[in-house]
């Protein structure tokens, strides 16, 4: 089947922004866990059944895109779609690719500032 693109659907889940893909009607957090559609029909078709998930306020902005197979697994072909299933690339002891770290130190959610201003919060995360 030369020239048959394989493709995966992806979305970002609402409740936290966080990147997911879809396996078997559901979402999956991990690339490595998705779906793979060789079938652009199988492909329309999981992507027309995602939109019950946009309804529902579950996720945003599915849509489909390119993978290859690459070393026994699975590569998306866009730049776009590696950092996006790694986590953010500014922090790499933050997101998916910090799983194999050790627990972040603990965060201080209130700062004070020295001249008695009061309290603010610190928390400045998206």
């Amino acid at each position: 089947m030369a020239g048959l693109a394989l493709q995966m659907l992806t979305a970002n889940r609402l409740v936290d922004g966080d990147v997911v893909y879809w396996r078997g009607g559901g979402w999956v957090e991990a690339l490595s866990d998705a779906e793979i559609f060789s079938a652009k029909a199988d492909a329309e078709t999981a992507l027309a059944a995602a939109q019950a998930f946009v309804a529902g306020n579950v996720v945003v902005n599915p849509y489909l895109f390119d993978v290859r197979e690459e070393r026994g697994g699975i590569t998306p072909v866009k730049e776009r779609e590696i950092v996006r299933a790694l986590g953010p690339s500014v922090r790499t002891d933050l997101g998916k690719q910090a799983a194999s770290l050790s627990p972040p130190p603990a965060r201080r959610n209130r700062a004070t500032f020295p001249q008695g201003g009061g309290e603010r919060d610190d928390d400045v995360s998206i």
